[in-house]
């Protein structure tokens, strides 16, 4: 039995990812051989095979890499003194984060204090989907404090972070507005978000008294939404390569501004995926890309216009 593992082989475009066998790895005590169903594919990965960000930095003298944080799968083996999970139980976990990865491999050991049961009435494919990009939306609502009757705005709320925390915004009877292209308003809406098409005006020309920015999108676009906010209002932004920048410019403005690195939860990841098997989140997912594609996986996050999540097929 092999394992094939895409790896960074070199920083560069999506055409430096590159599949290579190797032996099926063995459980070390306290972990679990998860056979990989479905890995997530997260801006993250994008940004580190280009070399850009902490992890890149740290994984330079390294590769080749194994990119990936966001699993789902079956466990197929436990080692000495696991005892969570059995045999073909249906797993999913964030994995690895920021600088192991190793997430898209077709088989990977887990310690199994990083791994969440995943309900009966959860596929794995939904699963998948809400390691990274769920516990970064929840943990930004967290830190910003959203209660109900706060107007919030969320940029890019289509994107894979951004269509949970609209969802978790909304369950938590806030006020909720985002941005998004023109092709995703009537989704925002049954989301029960206010969408603003920023292609048509920015945000600032929309919308005003705002109490809380969450930021997924950095840059000139978040500055831009500073000039929404009420006095007082508070900031989250989530890209680490402008967070200095809106920070700074939010605080001289006399908001509560901060950056954000999500942090690995399996009890929040436990929450997420309960509230998936019960219906009250929803995990989109825009396409599905087998292993040997994932040179097309890497371009459509790169393109800035992807409705929720895309994943990687790790078993064909």
């Amino acid at each position: 039995m092999e394992n094939k593992q895409i790896v960074i082989s070199k920083f560069g475009g999506p055409e430096v990812l590159a599949i290579r066998s190797s032996e099926v790895p063995q459980p070390q005590a306290g972990q679990v051989l998860v056979k990989v169903s479905f890995a997530g594919v997260n801006p993250i990965d994008v940004k580190t095979r280009a070399g850009l960000g902490w992890a890149a930095a740290q994984n330079k003298d390294k590769l080749p890499w194994t990119p990936g944080y966001d699993i789902a799968g079956k466990v197929v083996s436990c080692g000495d003194g696991a005892h969570n999970f059995a045999v073909g139980d249906a797993v999913a976990g964030f994995v690895g984060f920021p600088l192991q990865g190793g997430g898209y491999s077709q088989y990977l050991c887990v310690d199994e204090c990083q791994l969440s049961r995943v309900p009966d009435s959860v596929t794995l494919e939904a699963a998948a989907a809400l390691p990274l990009a769920g516990q970064t939306a929840a943990q930004a609502i967290n830190k910003a404090g959203v209660k109900e009757g706060d107007r919030v705005l969320i940029l890019a709320g289509a994107g894979g972070v951004g269509h949970i925390a609209v969802q978790i915004a909304v369950a938590a009877k806030a006020e909720v507005y985002t941005t998004c292209s023109e092709r995703n308003l009537d989704y925002m809406a049954t989301l029960g978000a206010h969408a603003i098409n920023y292609q048509f005006a920015p945000a600032s020309e929309r919308l005003q008294e705002v109490d809380v920015l969450i930021d997924l999108v950095g840059g000139e676009v978040a500055l831009d939404a500073l000039k929404c906010l009420k006095d007082n209002a508070r900031v989250i932004t989530v890209p680490t390569l402008t967070a200095e920048m809106i920070c700074e410019k939010a605080k001289m403005l006399g908001f509560e501004a901060s950056g954000m690195l999500v942090e690995p939860t399996p009890e929040q990841l436990n929450t997420l995926l309960y509230m998936v098997g019960v219906g009250l989140l929803k995990s989109e997912i825009q396409q599905v890309f087998p292993m040997t594609e994932v040179a097309a996986a890497h371009q459509q996050i790169e393109s800035g216009h992807t409705r929720g999540k895309v994943l990687l097929d790790m078993q064909c």
